[in-house]
């Protein structure tokens, strides 16, 4: 079953949502480093900013499935104003909270929101996208993630500091509720009624797909892992870069410098996707860029000089570019139709895991080998990730030899056997 744009309906319904997703990325991202400020202002101490970070992404485990249940059966777009209402909410009242328990709700409130609206806006891509263009709606897609993580942090940064840190990282989260409702002015026709009613009609009274299928069903467990393996490496290099770059003399403005270098080179790579599928395919390009992002980030663990680390992180930044958009493909088209939303949902579950183990593993590797470390260990779970890819990979031979050897086959098969 496939419900995409029809004729006329164009690409503008994209733009919008991209837009939408920037400003809610840029709000989310400008509210997390802003809601630990807050909390080590309030007098917690590492393990309590940890914890509070935790909620964070340990609340929408819980609902993640449930979401995507209804989604599957029914309209996506209201999720989307549900979504940036809890994050505007979320990121208000931790600027308001006077206590580390209030921060630590409001951060799950604020994690909740965001998957809300991920939840509602990729089954919008998935749903309204023809299986050939899904590739290149996803990358367009997740620019708006890309351009959100790369603005939201320098805005904190810039708001946040002196001698008042409780004050200026309250108006950093309530700055970041204004940004997140902007986000409403480009919600309007994201998702056509003929698309929503259409499934609405062909999936109401269909059994629900039990979640041990979709996670049996070939390329779904791999998708997911990708998926994870890349945020990982992601909210890692984002975490650690600075505690290297620390130890090794490098200023924090050009450690935040190099950030935005990893940032620009996501969106770039997002950019050109297309091209890079039509040349490789979807497994190859995925094992490919995988594997080379392993080595780079065991790189990184080497006591490299700063403009070697720059050209390293841009080439990551551009190879773990591929991952997110397209592991989304592969989990939409290898879900049987009637549960992609949760299938998308389940992607996200692993994400989130990824986002509560990974930095947990990474600091008990980093107390016992050194701060490098952690960029060894991403270098193992790219590696397997790209194990993956390479068991997804069918052999791709240029379009004239493909032709030669399909009229050779279709020829063998109609000479007579002697």
């Amino acid at each position: 079953m496939k419900h995409s744009a029809g004729p006329g309906q164009g690409r503008a319904w994209l733009l919008r949502l991209v837009i939408a997703f920037s400003f809610a990325q840029a709000a989310v991202s400008m509210a997390r480093p802003a809601v630990s400020y807050r909390a080590l202002a309030l007098g917690a101490d590492e393990r309590a900013v940890g914890v509070i970070a935790g909620v964070y992404a340990l609340l929408p485990l819980f609902a993640a499935v449930p979401l995507g249940r209804r989604t599957d059966h029914g309209r996506c777009a209201p999720l989307l104003p549900f979504g940036v209402a809890l994050i505007a909410g979320g990121c208000a009242l931790s600027g308001t909270a006077g206590s580390l328990v209030r921060m630590a709700a409001w951060s799950g409130v604020m994690g909740l929101g965001h998957l809300c609206f991920v939840i509602g806006a990729q089954s919008i891509v998935a749903r309204q996208s023809s299986p050939e263009n899904q590739d290149r709606n996803f990358g367009h897609f997740t620019i708006g993630a890309s351009l959100g993580q790369l603005i939201g942090p320098m805005a904190a940064g810039a708001l946040i500091g002196g001698p008042d840190m409780a004050g200026t990282s309250a108006l950093a989260l309530l700055v970041s509720a204004g940004v997140c409702a902007v986000s409403l002015t480009s919600l309007w026709r994201i998702e056509f009624r003929t698309a929503a009613g259409r499934a609405g009609r062909d999936e109401r009274g269909t059994a629900r797909v039990p979640v041990h299928r979709i996670l049996r069903t070939r390329g779904v467990p791999g998708g997911i892992f990708i998926s994870l393996a890349v945020l990982s490496a992601t909210d890692i290099l984002t975490a650690y870069l600075p505690v290297v770059g620390e130890h090794r003399g490098i200023a924090p403005s050009v450690v935040g410098v190099l950030l935005s270098l990893r940032a620009g080179a996501t969106i770039a790579c997002r950019l050109v996707m297309t091209p890079l599928i039509d040349w490789l395919g979807r497994a190859v390009l995925i094992a490919s860029t995988c594997g080379l992002a392993a080595l780079l980030c065991a790189g990184i663990a080497l006591p490299v000089p700063v403009w070697a680390l720059a050209v390293m992180l841009v080439l990551l930044g551009f190879c773990l570019g591929v991952g997110q958009p397209l592991s989304m493909t592969t989990v939409v088209q290898a879900a049987p139709p009637e549960a992609r939303s949760t299938a998308l949902a389940l992607r996200l579950t692993g994400n989130r895991l990824g986002q509560v183990a990974a930095p947990a593993s990474a600091g008990l590797v980093a107390g016992v080998a050194g701060t490098a470390a952690p960029f060894v260990m991403l270098g193992g779970l790219l590696l397997i990730a790209s194990g993956l890819g390479v068991r997804g990979a069918r052999p791709r031979l240029p379009r004239s030899v493909a032709g030669r050897v399909r009229v050779r086959r279709g020829r063998s098969r109609s000479s007579p056997r002697p």
